[in-house]
């Protein structure tokens, strides 16, 4: 890691490794296995491998390990490991830690499969579980005790937009000896400094603005080198969490533009939002560049920008809002986000539609809320697409 580098510079340099051959562009090293010179090294390698010494796919790769190393240069940790896929990482980084009779403090607002781990998967195992609105921190202070383990939240909460004071929190967590966790997608490892806020652990779907191009399925944990060599390695490596050297190369592949990507975004995003503001079909913008937004201070002080999506709520809850999404020309029907195309989600019946009514009213999640991943687009055309589309309303 070269801490001189600035951003952009680690997101092309960070991490790289050449073989023999001095390639320009980053190998994919599509092997399952490695060959060992002896038995003898073989058994070394087993007690314990070396810097760039690697056994089984599933334990390592260097076309894995550069993404590993560049991610956790980018993001200011110790190390990372790489997952299969966003919620490989949701559920190692909490799984690894947590054993029955343990507590976790969670923030209430949270990705449909985020709640099914610490509701459903957790639980039934024995862990307490106690959720909390993420935006309050007397409530975090009532929630955590000595006996919390770990808490859990969206640094920018799905899909409402909702921010967490990470430093806030994260030093109530602390003076209790609790670990933090943080599910920082929206806020992307360019506009997010969470280790520096103070997160423990940093949990990213790599699918997301980290490929950038709606490839692969892919996750991340980055944290200290302890935490994530013996505590998460030996957990994901035994479970079968990792992620494919083919995976690892795209988003090496990906990060590259990731800065330049994600600033464009925001910036779109920003002018998107105002023009959605401005309009009376429209009863309600959440974006955290607006004024309007209740923690716009916050959002500026933590991660300087309002971020990549923008949320809104169309008059006439799910009809009305089938209509504009049925209506969009550029802007596509999906449930990812971070992708260089921009992308219509309802939450309600997509991503959180498992919640009942009563957990969708509570998050703020209403019939007709509507989900903006802004991509790179002409901002013009997209602000055209969506006045098109709220005609149809």
């Amino acid at each position: 890691m070269t801490d001189t580098w600035k951003t952009r510079t680690k997101l092309v340099h960070e991490g790289s490794r050449r073989s023999q051959y001095g390639e320009m562009a980053e190998a994919i090293f599509l092997t399952q296995g490695f060959v060992y010179p002896s038995a003898e090294e073989a058994e070394a390698r087993f007690v314990k491998a070396g810097e760039d010494e690697f056994i089984y796919a599933r334990y390592g790769n260097p076309t894995t390990r550069m993404f590993e190393e560049r991610i956790a240069g980018l993001e200011g940790t110790e190390d990372a490991f790489a997952t299969a896929s966003g919620m490989a990482a949701v559920s190692g980084a909490l799984t690894s830690v947590l054993r029955a009779g343990d507590h976790v403090v969670s923030a209430r607002a949270l990705f449909g499969s985020c709640l099914y781990i610490l509701e459903e998967v957790l639980t039934r195992y024995g862990v307490k579980v106690t959720f909390v609105d993420g935006a309050d921190l007397e409530a975090w202070r009532a929630a955590i005790t000595p006996d919390t383990k770990a808490v859990f939240f969206e640094s920018l909460s799905n899909p409402t937009l909702e921010l967490v004071d990470i430093r806030g929190v994260s030093e109530i967590a602390h003076a209790n000896g609790a670990l933090v966790i943080v599910d920082n997608v929206f806020a992307t490892p360019i506009f997010s400094r969470a280790v520096d806020q103070g997160a423990d652990v940093i949990v990213y779907s790599t699918t997301k603005h980290i490929d950038g191009q709606g490839r692969a399925l892919g996750g991340v944990v980055c944290g200290t080198q302890a935490f994530i060599r013996k505590t998460l390695e030996p957990y994901m490596k035994h479970t079968g969490g990792s992620m494919s050297p083919f995976t690892a190369w795209i988003m090496l592949n990906g990060m590259a533009t990731l800065d330049l990507r994600c600033r464009a975004m925001a910036d779109s995003a920003l002018t998107i939002a105002q023009a959605l503001e401005a309009d009376s079909r429209i009863s309600r913008v959440i974006y955290p560049g607006l004024a309007s937004h209740p923690q716009h201070a916050l959002a500026m002080a933590q991660t300087g920008s309002g971020g990549t999506l923008v949320t809104f709520d169309i008059e006439g809850g799910k009809e009305a809002a089938f209509r504009f999404c049925n209506a969009l020309e550029i802007i596509k029907i999906s449930n990812n986000l971070g992708d260089a195309k921009s992308i219509a989600t309802h939450p309600a019946t997509t991503t959180h539609q498992r919640l009942p009514q009563e957990q969708k009213d509570a998050l703020g999640i209403t019939p007709g809320l509507i989900r903006l991943s802004v991509g790179l687009e002409d901002a013009g055309d997209l602000i055209a697409d969506l006045m098109t589309a709220l005609d149809h309303v």
